[in-house]
């Protein structure tokens, strides 16, 4: 799940550099924390917050094929 949202959101960012993901697994629960360049954060939130939820749209069917719950956090 984590290299999903890598993925993603070094598709979307001008400095995929900087682009930083962590993942917390708590049993049945997977916490991701994405961080990416101050001048990218616009770009992975989207308008009105359309990217973000598209993204935590994605983790959430890819966290219950593997039949957990998964969250995102975008720093």
């Amino acid at each position: 799940m984590k290299s999903l949202i890598e993925f993603i959101a070094k598709s979307i960012v001008d400095d995929p550099t900087e682009v930083w993901v962590e993942e917390t697994t708590r049993g049945r629960y997977v916490h991701l924390e994405l961080s990416v360049a101050e001048e990218d954060t616009g770009r992975v939130i989207g308008r009105k917050g359309r990217v973000a939820t598209a993204m935590r749209t994605l983790l959430r069917v890819a966290a219950a094929r593997k039949g957990v719950r998964a969250t995102l956090d975008i720093l």
